[in-house]
Order: structure tokens, then C-alpha cells, then sequence
């Protein structure tokens, strides 16, 4: 039953009813003549039908909507056991006739339409739903820990009853008769005020029964076939962000394709999912909301779930092409005969390999071939003949194979169409250093000369040829007490102990994974930052590009002080919390000069690509690069964080005696003065950023380090993996325009303009970096060489006054590089 709720007293029903004899009146002395012609051109004015609920009970329902403020709805239905409500039968109120328009939807979107209360009847439900919100200054705390530009801010706590059995069953009947008289009203336009206002509203809550007002004819909702038939598709290849976006924008909410997890994004799925999977309302885009939305478009708009389900195809080809590049066995893996073929018959079934004499293995994996020739060298292989269909043989190389290039051909393949796949490893590192204890004596006496006289300690390690011929650990990983008073028996230095390798994580972390993904054809060094980063807006950011920050090009100054207060850019950027800072740099740092007008070097740049790297891969970087680049290639003692991963102070060197302090004269919030052991130097990385950054943060030692090395001299692998291609080693080393001291990121030789950190024996192709605690690595590919010198240089005294000073251990020659590195070549290359 149906009231419409009106009062009206004897009076003002008189007076109404002498009102309308006098209008009456005065119409009938002069009548308008209207014919009517009926158009087919119409359509309906409703379109939507809206669920709310109100929040309180009956009473106070009907007098927010009556009496007081500006909402209303067309009905009112209310809820059994309401104390409030008086009638003995439950009955629907009709507050505004549906011809005329409620104040119910406020702000909203759906289907591409605003202005919702223009084309709806709402509804609202007695249900007395409640939230909590933090007290104001406790939010503002929030934000101000930098939680704002990018995620939600959930400041509040809410409780939600169960609706009524019989509410719900009048407000299903109700619902028919308004579907009856409303046919523009598709099942996907019966919505609650939380899908048309997600970043607003909450109504009508995760206790809302859909699926029985579905099994009523009223609503949408999917079949779990289906759902069931995405949930295996997304399983093993998920939608990326910016699709999922687009396909909720396609259902009707209102959301933007931004490509990253929003704010926005996180109230839409919230919305999403109290209405559609109530059990799970995590906020997120996991594989099941993901799968349940797929399902709900394909049955009510499938054209749309064709095109988006083209896209998803597109792009995890695209991702699946990009991981088969990468995703090799070895520096050769492939099929032969080869399917691209050239119409220059002498380039086909061909390939170039590294290698080093008396060295390497072939693997071949045999489909259905009885015979083939393969050479090496321009030397035949001795193979079994005939070849068994599917079997796997192994041969060793070494009687073939010479230092560097080698050339491999696959012809006669019988019969021919038949296959056959080809693996050849890259080179793995031999351990040599006892044939060449004698051949380093010069850099080990200065080094052991600089020991004498008060320089902590060092590890240095050299590899030629693919083999470590020198390996040796000098002096001390820890004198110092923390107060800064000599150990009585100070700690050995020795090759397995770690070090803080400092902006060398520039390179062995950051670097390589900015390699990786452009191998993979998930980064371009061509795009604006903001490609990756859409939220880099604003103050000339637009149009810096990932380039710009690798070279050094963007203006950044070389350091903002993020960890005090006390920082040249004022409080504001005080930030000892990782989200803020991030948010900093991506929305507040100024630019020091414009865009290419002076090269600075600058860690901001690479706090920016280690942003970059987690956005592209969804992972924090150090778990990035520990798990997709370190642990495949053996390597477990590189690492970000690592006391907070089983590792013990007495594994690292040392870095400052008095904390950051500078021997106590540098103080800030939370500032270390105990000795430094296996915690980032870095301030910035430590405080500002958690301790894992794009800039500093890596730990290594000088073993794990060799192998990174060799992968950059296999030119991007290691044993059966592949990390990146040679290609992209080419664009990453390659000299920038201007200034080819750089590369992209690396720093380079360019034939003598680094000799304090080369040596003046580098070739012009040398590459390499440094690191603030005393770290150098050099890569030379013409001479097949690597040098790898890590140092504790400043774990030593400070001298000087409290504006002008500096650590005694980088006075030294060990902890200035160049003379060690020019006699390692003198070493190798007068041997």
C-alpha cells in the first residue's frame, strides 16, 4: 500500500478550494484551442532507479526529508521494529509524485549521464547505517604523512545492520510497479547512490540484498559461469590497471583512466564491490572483482566487453612477446631454421655467440629431425647420427670455442620440415686468482702501505676473460667503538663481507632494472615521466622525460635534504615517512634550472626511476630486483634492508664512527651517532625513504658484484638467463649528446675525461660508477675486463672545523680509485 503523505487542516482546504473557483474562472472566459499530434520521436524521462538508505529511523528519516534542509526522495520505505514508527502495517510513503524531480542523487554519474535527479525516482530505506569518522586534526595527520594525492584516506569506521525481510520485500514490490510505468530502466540502471557518487557515498551499504531483488526481476547481476571463465583468464595474465579502469567506466561509474591505483579508482572499486561482491570489499582489483566485472559486461553490454577483451588480448601479447625476448635460456635459444627468413640465403639459420677458449656447451633439443650439420667456428660438430625424435643432447665447446665472438650455423636439417632448438649458455666465472698472486704485487703493496697508516679496510677484485684472477680483502671491516674509540681487536676484512655500495645502487639495482623493463618492452626511455607516473604534473614536470632524469638533464639540484627540517627548501619538505617523500617528488620539488640548460648531477633523478620501476612492475624495488634479477642468478648477498632479512652487523664494513653526525657536528630528528653497520649511510635513503631508494640503499659484496659484471660483459646474461639484451646495454652505455662522460645513468671513460675515477688506461668504451662510502666499479668490454673496489674509506676520523671538513680515510690513495685502478691495468695488460 502507497500513502501519499500530505496534512492539510480543514482551512487551508477551504482556502485552497476558493483559490481554484477563482483561477477556473478566470481560465474559461479565454481558452487556448490545443491539438495534439502524436510524434514517435520520444523517449522516457526516467531512466534510473536509485537505492538509498537514510541512517537513522523513521522519525528522523521523514523529517530530513519533509521538512527539513534540501533532499527528498520519491518514496520513503520503512523498516518493522522502529520504535518510531507507529502503524501497525508496513507501508510505502510517497513524498514527490514521479513526474517531478526529487533532490536525491546530488552530484552523480552514470552511464555517461549527470544530473541524475533530472532522470530518476530514488528510494529511500530505513536502515540506521552509521560511520565514525576520525577526529580532523588526526586526518590531517594522515595527509600530512603523505598519504593524500594518490591513495584513499579512509578517516572513518562504519557499522551497517541488516535490512528488514519485510522492508525488503514491500520495497520489491514497489520496484515493480515502477518498472511497469518506467521501461527505460535497464537492469544496469537499478544502482545504489554509492555507484553514481563513489568518492561520496556509501548508501545502500554491503548489506543490501541485490541478488534477491535480481532474483525478482529488479537489478543486474552476473552468472557465475562466467565469472568463473574470467576468474582463469585473469589468473594467468592480469588486466592492467588502466584497462580495469576503463572497463568500470564502461559499466557506467565515473572514473578516469589514470593507469595507477587512485583514489578515485579505490572508491569505485569500493562501491564495485559492496554491490556486487559484498563478502570481499578489499578496495582492490584482484583477479575475482576483476572477473566479476568482465562477467556483468558480457552479459549486459557485450559489444563493450568485445572491445575491451581486444585490448586485454593486445596487451598481453604485447607483454608475452616482450617476456619471450627476455625469458631465454641462454645468449642463443631459438628454433632452426628460423621462420623470418632473409631473401639473403647466407644471413638465415646463423648466429654470434660469446665465448672463451677451452670453454662453453651447446644443448640441443631435438623435434623431429633425423640429421643436421651444425658448425662452430666453421668446424662441424660431431653429433649422433641419425638424431632421435625428442631427445636432448649435450655436447661441451672447448676443443671450438676462442675468447670472445664465436659463429655458429644449423644447415642440412632433415627432413625439411623438420625442427630443431639451440641452446648456448652465456660464459659463467672461473675462479683463477691463485695463477696470479704474483702479477697484482704493486696495487697490493700500495694498498696494504695505505693500511699501515690508518685506511680501514677494502676488498678488490678483478675478472678478465671470465675469470676472477684477483679476489683479496685488505685490512679492516670495523676498528671504531661506537663513541669512536678504537676496537682492541678490530674486525678482518674479508671477501665474503658486505658492503654499503651507496650510488652504485644507481647502477647494479636501479639500472638494471630499468634495462630489464625496456627489454621487455615495458619502459621507453622516450616518454614523458609522467607516462609512468601520471600524478608528475605541473611546474615544467610535463615535460621532462625518463631520458632527462637519466642524464642528469631534468635541473634537478643534486640532493634535497628530505630527512631535517633544516633543508634549503624550508619545513615543508621535511619528511622522515617514504609515501610523503615520494609524493614530494613527484608534486612539489623545484626544478634548479630549466630542462637540459646545465647537467647536475642529481639523486632525485633516481629516487624518480626507482618510482618509475615500482609503478611499471606493481612491486616495491627491492623486491623487484632481489627476486627477478639477484636470487635467479644465485646472488643472496645483494640486497636492500638487509638487517631487517636475517643478515648480522658483524657480515658488513663499517661506514662513520659517530652515526651521521660528522663526528657531532650535524644534528637533525632521530639522527644516528652509533657506528654504522648494514643500515644505508644515506640520509635520505634511510630516513626519507625506508631504506630501499633508486639512489642508495644496495648491499653487496665483491663476489655477487663479479657476476653482475660478467653479466654486463656477456652483454645481458648469465649461465641459462637472461636479463636484458645487448641492444639496450648498447643504448644505456652509448655516449650522451654533449657530454659522453655519461651515458644513460653510467658514467663513462670517454677516453681519459674520468681518469680519477678509469685510470688513464681505459678504453674509450669503459663504463662504470662510484659510490659516497667508498665504492668503485669499472667495466671495460674491449679488454673483457671488470675492476670492483669496494671500500669502508669513511669509516675513519673527521679533520677539519665544523664548517670545512673531511674524512682522513679518503685522502688516501685506496680511497681516491684512481691509482688502484691504473696499476690493476697495468697488471693485466702488461702481462
Amino acid at each position: 500500500m502507497i500513502h501519499t503523505f500530505k496534512k492539510y487542516s480543514a482551512k487551508i482546504i477551504l482556502l485552497s478550494a476558493a483559490i481554484a473557483l477563482v483561477l477556473l474562472t478566470s481560465c474559461t472566459s479565454n481558452t487556448l484551442s490545443v491539438e495534439e499530434v502524436h510524434s514517435k520521436n520520444y523517449g522516457q524521462r526516467i531512466k534510473f532507479l536509485i537505492m538509498h538508505y537514510t541512517g537513522s529511523d523513521y522519525h528522523h528519516s521523514l523529517q530530513a526529508l519533509v521538512h527539513q534542509g534540501s533532499v527528498s526522495s520519491h518514496y520513503l520505505v520503512p523498516e518493522s521494529h522502529d520504535k518510531t514508527y507507529l502503524d501497525d502495517e508496513l507501508k510505502v510513503l510517497k513524498l514527490v509524485d514521479e513526474n517531478e524531480r526529487a533532490w536525491h542523487a546530488g552530484s552523480s554519474y552514470w552511464q555517461g549521464r549527470t544530473a541524475i535527479n533530472d532522470q530518476s525516482i530514488g528510494i529511500e530505506i530505513v536502515n540506521t547505517a552509521k560511520c565514525e569518522y576520525l577526529p580532523q586534526e588526526q586526518t590531517e595527520l594522515v595527509k600530512e604523512q603523505g598519504l593524500v594525492n594518490n591513495q584513499l584516506v579512509v578517516n572513518k569506521m562504519c557499522f551497517f545492520p541488516d535490512y528488514d525481510p519485510k522492508q525488503i520485500q514491500l520495497l520489491i514490490e514497489l520496484s515493480k510497479e515502477i518498472l511497469k510505468q518506467n521501461p527505460d530502466i535497464t537492469p544496469t540502471n537499478i544502482i545504489g547512490h554509492s555507484d553514481i557518487s563513489a568518492q561520496r557515498k556509501n548508501d545502500p551499504g554491503p548489506r543490501f540484498p541485490w541478488y534477491q531483488l535480481y532474483q525478482s526481476g529488479i537489478g543486474a547481476w552476473y552468472e557465475q559461469e562466467t565469472v568463473l571463465k574470467y576468474w582463469q583468464l585473469f589468473d594467468i595474465q592480469m588486466a592492467n590497471i588502466g584497462l580495469i579502469q576503463q572497463a568500470l567506466h564502461r559499466y557506467g561509474y565515473d572514473i578516469e583512466e589514470t593507469g595507477e591505483l587512485d583514489s578515485q579508482t579505490q572508491a569505485v572499486l569500493h562501491a564495485f564491490q559492496t554491490h556486487f561482491l559484498p563478502w570481499k570489499v578489499t578496495d582492490r582489483a584482484d583477479e575475482q572483482t576483476v572477473a566479476t566485472l568482465f562477467a556483468l559486461l558480457e552479459k549486459y553490454m557485450p559489444e563493450r566487453a568485445k572491445k575491451l577483451l581486444v585490448r586485454y588480448d593486445h596487451e598481453r601479447a604485447s607483454v608475452k612477446t616482450a617476456n619471450t625476448m627476455v625469458n631465454k635460456k641462454g645468449q642463443i635459444d631459438q628454433t632452426f631454421p628460423q621462420k623470418k627468413r632473409s631473401s639473403r640465403e647466407l644471413v638465415n639459420d646463423r648466429a654470434i655467440f660469446k665465448s672463451y677458449q677451452g670453454r662453453g656447451e651447446i644443448i640441443i633439443d631435438n623435434q623431429d629431425a633425423i640429421s643436421a650439420d651444425i658448425f662452430i667456428n666453421g668446424e662441424k660438430l660431431n653429433i649422433a647420427d641419425p638424431l632421435q625424435a625428442y631427445n636432448t643432447y649435450q655436447y661441451r665447446l672447448n676443443k671450438r670455442t676462442k675468447n670472445g665472438d664465436n659463429t655458429f650455423k644449423i644447415e642440412n636439417i632433415l627432413p625439411e620440415s623438420a625442427k630443431i632448438n639451440i641452446t648456448i649458455p652465456y660464459p659463467v666465472l672461473e675462479n683463477e686468482t691463485s695463477k696470479h698472486k704474483q702479477q697484482f704485487s704493486k696495487v697490493d703493496a700500495l694498498i696494504a702501505a695505505d693500511i699501515e697508516q690508518g685506511f680501514p679496510g677494502a676488498v678488490l677484485l678483478v675478472l678478465k676473460d671470465g675469470k676472477i684472477i684477483k679476489n683479496t680483502a685488505y685490512g679492516y671491516a670495523r676498528k671504531f667503538a661506537d663513541g669512536g674509540k678504537l676496537l682492541t681487536a678490530p674486525v678482518k676484512m674479508t671477501t665474503n663481507t658486505l658492503f654499503d655500495i651507496a650510488s652504485n645502487t644507481k647502477m647494479f639495482a636501479t639500472n638494471f632494472a630499468l634495462m630489464k623493463l625496456v627489454s621487455e618492452g615495458k619502459l621507453d626511455t622516450s616518454l614523458p615521466i609522467n607516462y609512468y607516473l601520471p600524478t608528475y604534473r605541473g611546474a615544467g614536470r610535463d615535460l621532462r622525460t625518463v631520458k632527462d632524469i637519466l642524464t642528469h638533464n631534468a635541473g634537478y639540484s643534486p640532493q634535497v635534504k628530505f630527512f631535517t627540517r633544516d633543508n634549503n627548501l624550508g619545513v615543508k619538505f621535511f619528511s622522515q615517512e617514504s609515501n610523503k617523500t615520494k609524493n614530494l617528488i613527484l608534486t612539489q620539488v623545484p626544478f634548479a634550472v630549466g630542462r637540459s640548460a646545465k647537467r647536475m648531477y642529481s639523486d632525485t633523478d633516481y629516487m624518480l626511476l626507482g618510482m618509475i620501476i615500482e609503478k611499471i612492475t606493481g612491486m616495491p624495488l627491492d623486491i623487484y630486483v632481489e627476486y627477478n634479477i639477484y636470487h635467479p642468478l644465485g646472488l643472496n648477498n645483494t640486497v636492500f634492508n638487509p638487517l631487517q632479512k636475517g643478515f648480522r652487523k658483524n657480515q658488513f664494513a663499517a661506514t662513520e664512527i659517530h652515526g651521521t653526525t660528522r663526528g657531532h657536528r650535524v644534528s637533525y630528528e632521530n639522527v644516528r651517532t652509533y657506528v654504522l653497520q648494514g643500515e644505508v649511510h644515506d640520509e635520505k635513503a634511510y630516513h626519507s625513504l625506508a631504506g630501499v631508494a633508486g639512489h642508495a640503499g644496495l648491499f653487496s659484496t665483491a663476489k655477487d658484484m663479479a657476476v653482475l659484471a660478467q653479466v654486463l660483459l656477456n652483454r645481458g646474461g648469465y649461465e641459462n638467463k637472461q636479463l636484458f639484451s645487448g641492444k639496450v646495454i648498447d643504448q644505456f652505455v652509448k655516449p650522451d649528446d654533449g657530454n659522453g662522460t655519461y651515458g644513460l645513468g653510467w658514467r663513462r671513460a670517454n677516453n681519459g675525461d674520468r681518469k680519477w675515477h678509469f685510470g688513464p688506461y681505459a678504453s674509450g668504451s669503459a663504463y662504470g660508477h662510484t659510490g659516497w662510502t667508498g665504492t668503485v666499479t669499472v667495466i671495460d668490454p674491449k679488454h673483457d675486463l671488470a675492476i670492483i673496489l669496494l671500500t669502508n674509506a669513511r669509516h675513519s676520523e673527521i679533520e677539519g672545523d665544523e664548517k670545512n671538513y673531511q674524512f682522513k680515510g679518503k685522502q688516501f690513495e685506496t680511497g681516491k680509485y684512481g691509482s688502484v685502478i691504473s696499476l690493476v691495468y697495468e697488471a693485466v695488460l702488461d702481462n
